[in-house]
């Protein structure tokens, strides 16, 4: 981590002043870190730089919203080109026209797009539009899965599964949640016997973008099974979407769903988001017909589709498009997971490196291999003492590593082979510097 400090700021000044302006001096929760606060002025490619000069490889990329890195130069001339015509008007533009179109031709499912202003809205959105579509009233979800922090799609997002995880949302819309476990068998039998159902909706990645896998074929499953029930199947491909392939989990496996929830990425790394569907289920937001006029959906929102968010999404797509950026983040990725098996193993530390796509995983503790956590239940890959977790990121982050949550990371097509073996230096010496402190130890 190199220092060479531009501003006069410092972290623990802009901290002191965070801390009579905001509540816990915080616009998320992810953003405090365990030591000293870190405040980030600039980022390029693979690296950000705080106020203070020092400099750090990225692996949270946006929070998995930057699949070409930051700044990328087409998107940075996006955003130049298009805030003189004006960042927003409130009106149908060509932008959104072209925006959509891409979002239809990428993501199999998308047969119609509707624009909303991030990824919680583009699920509550859907959760509205099944409901509308099939005149049902529950939801079904699934233990871990993070679906967004509204009131709907919160519950069961951690443990206890049949309760929010949080004060002040409204006890009945724990009543319209169905959380399961990801069992095939408990989810036919809660088709089977309950007739109020109007969707199922899923990380497509399992829960919290991949830590807790899927099982094998499960997709397939919920495909199959919601099929035969004749319940809507939503895909939660906030993180996956134009990341796991240009056509997201559904483009890469086949198996494609009745809508899709995405952000992220189909904003270019901007604020907002979209939700895909099959046509019929998306006319139940079309203001100008009278089809299902009962079942008309009121969805509004300012900033839908706003050009200034429109642009660099568009030249973000086009990128997107040729596949290329997944290859090489892919690529990135698996060497980091590779070197970090290799560093449990020669430190004889019991755990697991895994994930999938530009995606990757440390699990510390026994696992039936080096690269998997298949076989442990979603309480044992989650259970790592949140003590831990914070001991390791921030041991990472004085190394000049930033992760992306809990204990893994996302990869860019910025991302260097140099910035592999730093990486892999950074995180050797965290877990030898855990070992040290007794947070981890031998198996």
């Amino acid at each position: 981590m190199s220092s060479t400090a531009d501003t006069t700021s410092s972290q623990q000044d802009l901290w002191m002043r965070a801390l009579d302006t905001m509540p816990g001096g915080i616009s998320h929760p992810n953003r405090r870190k365990n030591g000293d606060p870190v405040y980030i002025r600039r980022a390029k490619g693979s690296r950000m730089w705080d106020v203070e000069g020092n400099e750090y490889i990225d692996y949270s990329m946006g929070s998995a919203s930057l699949l070409l890195g930051h700044a990328h130069p087409d998107v940075v001339k996006a955003i130049q080109e298009q805030a003189p015509h004006g960042t927003y008007t409130a009106s149908c533009h060509a932008l959104e026209v072209e925006w959509a179109g891409m979002v239809q031709e990428l993501m199999p499912s998308a047969e119609r797009v509707r624009f909303v202003a991030s990824g919680s809205e583009s699920t509550l959105l859907a959760a509205r539009v099944a409901r509308a579509y099939t005149g049902m009233a529950k939801i079904v979800r699934f233990q871990n899965h993070y679906n967004g922090w509204s009131d709907i799609t919160i519950t069961g997002s951690e443990a206890p599964y049949d309760e929010a995880p949080g004060a002040g949302v409204v006890p009945g819309a724990a009543e319209s949640i169905i959380v399961l476990p990801t069992d095939p068998t408990k989810v036919e039998e809660t088709l089977k016997s309950n007739d109020d159902i109007a969707a199922v909706m899923l990380e497509a990645s399992g829960a919290n973008w991949g830590s807790v896998p899927l099982p094998a074929n499960f997709l397939q499953e919920i495909r199959d099974l919601t099929d035969k029930y004749g319940v809507v199947l939503i895909f939660d491909e906030v993180i996956t979407g134009f990341r796991w392939s240009p056509g997201g989990v559904q483009g890469l496996t086949g198996i494609v769903p009745d809508m899709t929830c995405m952000a992220k990425i189909v904003t270019g790394g901007n604020p907002g988001g979209a939700l895909g569907g099959k046509a019929d289920i998306m006319e139940v937001l079309n203001p100008r017909t009278t089809t299902h006029a009962e079942r008309k959906v009121v969805h509004k929102g300012t900033f839908n589709g706003a050009p200034l968010v429109a642009a660099p999404a568009v030249a973000t797509l086009k990128i997107v498009k040729t596949g290329e950026p997944h290859k090489h983040a892919d690529a990135i990725a698996e060497k980091i997971r590779e070197g970090i098996r290799a560093i449990l193993e020669e430190r004889q530390v019991p755990g697991a490196a895994y994930g999938e796509s530009s995606t990757f995983h440390i699990h510390f503790g026994n696992t039936p291999s080096r690269d998997s956590v298949e076989g442990l239940t979603p309480e044992e890959i989650r259970g790592i003492p949140s003590s831990t977790v914070l001991a390791y990121q921030q041991a990472l982050l004085e190394r000049g590593i930033n992760n992306m949550s809990h204990l893994g990371g996302i990869t860019s097509s910025a991302h260097t082979d140099e910035d592999v073996e730093i990486t892999l230096r950074a995180i050797e010496g965290t877990i030898e510097q855990l070992m040290s402190d007794g947070v981890i130890g031998r198996g």
